[in-house]
């Protein structure tokens, strides 16, 4: 797929040649796994879980992860027109010659996508059909999703539950040595259900009457995959650093898994259990590194509830020196409110500030014991007192609307406690802005409230309606919903079974794609496909009985289903059912400890890898700031003069600013920044070169603030540049001494041999023209400019090869629209141009001879 890079909008997001990208020698590889995202890769990029993955299987010797995103449009439209199928970034392996070809399901939104991806790489969608036929990589899936994917069974042939950081290598492991042994597919799939974690769809089948049964003896219940100690887990110090930008372009680093604050509608909170810490010492171990290997300038500490991390003062202590040198910031998920002690507030306010967020879910306290949030409208109010009170200005809140026994006096309460979050800020605070966040509730399998209704499309539109209403009375207020239709169709596929496997297949035949992206989404469509079957889509969002089987049933997290209905008697009680971390066992079931007092300490089938006593936890002062380093300070001005080629042709310029600031930060470098609230480093370039054309006379101008030698500061950055970008000269500009832009820049155009006679008569009419209008689209509308007032010097350079040169004193002209221009014939990816030299005002030019 790499020679249509150049046919395509944004290039860099299918070049494949990131820094700390993985390529192995396919001589040595066993087994290759493809890592699906079904999403593009600006979200894809973002998948923490993707990355985690990466890097178990990357480490094994043998074992090949390589990615894939869901192509562009234009990307599509080309591959399409050529005949070209799907392929991996790493090492171009068409989709359908890999091993394994894992999606990752992380919404119920993404299901067409899967099958868009699959169409891409002619891989057959149903298990069925690939079953029958030789040659095809094994279809799985794996994330939240897959403990309730029952639609997609069909398209799958394994799903992971769980864990994936050891379950996936021995997939991988499995898949090689039934190469090997010759072992059948089946044979293979019965390796797999034997093994924790592994879901084989076409085992079992449902009947809404009787439940899930099993078709292999002994294989009735699949139980999830469990790493019971995240420090010895594999975690990426060295992620891959994308050059488009990500929706979250950061270091993430996973501080906790699961969660056991009990909130009765979330799955994660549900499916994740139990909790598992890292280490301190492995935290400061992957912080450290991460930040030195990928140079990125902002930190995440992720988990489902960051804030009960037991040590996370400690963390932030003992990273903040570092972040505050570095001029790295620190950005945490949504909070529960009270988990940020006035110390951590301490050491954020210190570095660039990021967003705050809160998640009350509900705005009044029967609404929150509902739910069991366990959070008092003081928690929030106080939280978000110090929130104003260390400097930040703008808060976000999250609702949820259309919970299990809501009531109008909930929905109005939204707007209320908004209202007392903005009073807690002091008088006279600039951009104050309180944001409440509107999602409507959908009912999650595996959760206490799986057997609820989901309100109407027509209520769920009302209350949003009613809440707009409200916030309109104050400015600084400010509602933001999920859209309503999302949630409809996020909810039908939520707790529906295998029947609606043949609804998936034919909203993507009707071209129902991405329907996450509010720009695509449309929800006619899927109106039409159940119209069509005789279905009403509000059959899957009404209320459960509690005593009928369920399409999940078979598939279990750990959490038993008696603690589930448990939940659900006292949430219709209004009774709060409080932490096992910090009281009594709950009886969930993951643990095993059968009601009987948590002690942290506890003998369990999974015991929690905690710091420390979470009844215990320590006040930690912020440590004092040291000295603080003048950032803007100017020590060393350099000129460096680079090539860029390769596959760093396709960077913009935008791409190229961050690739070399982080390249810097990789290399020790330390530019120096601007003042103000959001210093920027001091880099400057040249005239942009256009996207396609490779140079080896680039120059960007920097200023660092320590001293250092020209020759090691090339030494230290080459190697920390991605492949393509190379220093080719430095000087130093003692005395804030300026060098004059360039004005000439001389080029030099290669063609294919059987486009090298028209491009040829193309230049000779230009030479023989007295103008040459050159015309094309800017943001202005239509500009025209004559090329003979720019281009000087044509010369023929050898076959199919021509040089000329461009007077930019004046005026500017692409010099890849000039060629185009002038050859109008000429095919993209089949020709060539590169910048071979620059001069300057005073004759001086580089490369210098």
């Amino acid at each position: 797929m790499r020679e249509l890079v150049s046919r395509i909008q944004k290039p860099t997001q299918y070049l494949g040649g990131e820094w700390g990208r993985t390529a192995k020698d396919p001589s040595t590889v066993r087994a290759r796994l493809a890592l699906a995202f079904p999403d593009f890769y600006e979200v894809g990029m973002s998948y923490v879980g993707g990355r985690i993955l990466y890097e178990a299987v990357n480490r094994v010797e043998g074992l090949a992860a390589e990615r894939v995103f869901a192509p562009a449009d234009d990307a599509v439209a080309v591959m399409r027109e050529t005949g070209t199928s799907l392929a991996t970034l790493e090492s171009d392996t068409p989709l359908a010659a890999c091993d394994v070809v894992a999606f990752h399901l992380t919404h119920e939104l993404c299901y067409t996508s899967v099958l868009h991806l699959l169409d891409l790489a002619d891989i057959p969608f149903r298990s069925a059909q690939r079953a029958g036929q030789g040659g095809w990589p094994l279809v799985v899936a794996g994330g939240g999703c897959a403990f309730n994917a029952e639609p997609m069974a069909p398209f799958f042939d394994v799903m992971v539950l769980g864990d994936g950081e050891k379950a996936i290598v021995d997939l991988l492991t499995a898949v090689a040595d039934a190469r090997v042994s010759g072992a059948s597919r089946r044979q293979l799939l019965e390796t797999l259900a034997a093994m924790p974690g592994f879901y084989v769809p076409e085992f079992f089948e449902f009947d809404p009457e009787t439940g899930v049964r099993s078709l292999l003896p002994g294989y009735e219940r699949v139980d999830k995959a469990i790493v019971a100690d995240l420090d010895t887990a594999p975690f990426p110090a060295c992620q891959v650093v994308p050059f488009a930008q990500a929706v979250h372009d950061r270091l993430s680093v996973e501080i906790a898994r699961g969660c056991t604050r009990g909130c009765r509608f979330c799955h994660a909170g549900m499916v994740y259990r139990p909790v598992r810490e890292r280490s301190l010492s492995t935290l400061e171990s992957l912080v450290g590194e991460g930040l030195c290997r990928t140079g990125y300038e902002e930190l995440s500490f992720l988990s489902l509830s960051t804030g009960d991390f037991s040590a996370l003062e400690s963390l932030f202590a003992q990273s903040i020196d570092r972040c505050r040198r570095e001029q790295v910031a620190v950005s945490l998920p949504s909070l529960r409110a009270g988990t940020l002690s006035d110390s951590i507030l301490d050491m954020m306010a210190g570095i660039r500030r990021t967003g705050a967020t809160m998640a009350p879910e509900a705005a009044t306290q029967r609404l929150r014991d509902v739910i069991n949030k366990g959070i008092t409208e003081e928690d929030i109010l106080s939280h978000a007192a110090r929130l104003f009170e260390h400097g930040w200005q703008q808060v976000k809140l999250y609702f949820m609307i259309g919970l299990p026994t809501e009531t109008e006096e909930d929905v109005h309460g939204i707007f209320e406690l908004a209202k007392k979050v903005l009073a807690q800020a002091p008088k006279g605070v600039k951009r104050l802005q309180v944001t409440a966040a509107i999602s409507p509730f959908v009912p999650k399998p595996h959760t206490p409230f799986q057997w609820h209704g989901q309100i109407s499309l027509e209520q769920i539109r009302a209350r949003v309606g009613y809440l707009r209403d409200l916030f309109a009375s104050d400015r600084r207020l400010t509602l933001r919903w999920h859209e309503p239709e999302m949630s409809f169709l996020e909810g039908v596929f939520s707790r529906a079974g295998r029947e609606l496997a043949p609804v998936v297949e034919a909203g993507w035949q009707k071209g129902a794609l991405f329907c996450s992206w509010v720009d695509r989404f449309s929800l006619a469509p899927w109106l039409e496909i159940f119209a069509e079957a005789g279905l009403d889509p509000a059959d899957w969002l009404a209320e459960r009985p509690v005593d009928k089987p369920l399409p999940w049933d078979h598939l279990s997290c750990g959490v038993s289903p008696a603690y589930l209905r448990l939940e659900r008697k006292r949430a219709l009680s209004g009774t709060v059912t409080a932490d096992c971390r910090f009281g009594d066992c709950t009886g969930c079931g993951v643990c095993n400890d059968a009601g009987r007092k948590s002690s942290l300490t506890a003998e369990a089938v999974i015991k929690p890898r905690l710091n420390r006593p979470a009844l215990e936890r320590e006040a930690v002062a912020a440590p004092p700031a040291p000295p603080r380093e003048d950032i803007t300070r100017k020590a060393a001005h350099f000129r460096v003069w680079y090539a860029k080629e390769g596959s760093a042709i396709y960077l913009s310029q935008l791409e190229l600013g961050r690739v070399i600031e982080r390249s810097l930060r990789r290399a020790g470098l330390k530019p120096s920044f601007s003042a103000g609230y959001h210093p920027l480093p001091q880099i400057s370039f040249g005239r942009a070169l256009p996207v396609g054309v490779s140079s080896r006379a680039e120059w960007m101008g920097l200023f660092l603030r320590e001293p250092i030698a020209p020759e090691e500061f090339a030494a230290r950055l080459n190697p920390n540049l991605p492949e393509g970008l190379t220093v080719v000269g430095v000087d130093e500009l003692a005395g804030g001494r300026k060098v004059a832009h360039p004005v000439i820049e001389t080029f030099e155009l290669t063609v294919s041999d059987d486009q090298a006679e028209a491009c040829l008569r193309g230049f000779e009419a230009f030479e023989a023209a007295n103008t040459f209008p050159v015309t094309w689209e800017s943001k202005k509308g239509p500009r025209t400019l004559d090329a003979k007032t720019v281009v000087w010097g044509v010369l023929p350079a050898g076959p199919g090869r021509v040089r000329f040169s461009c007077d930019f004193s004046e005026t500017y002209l692409s010099p890849l629209r000039l060629v185009e221009a002038v050859c109008p014939g000429l095919v993209r990816g089949r020709y060539g141009l590169r910048k071979t030299t620059v001069t300057f005002a005073d004759g001086g030019s580089f490369p210098l001879s």
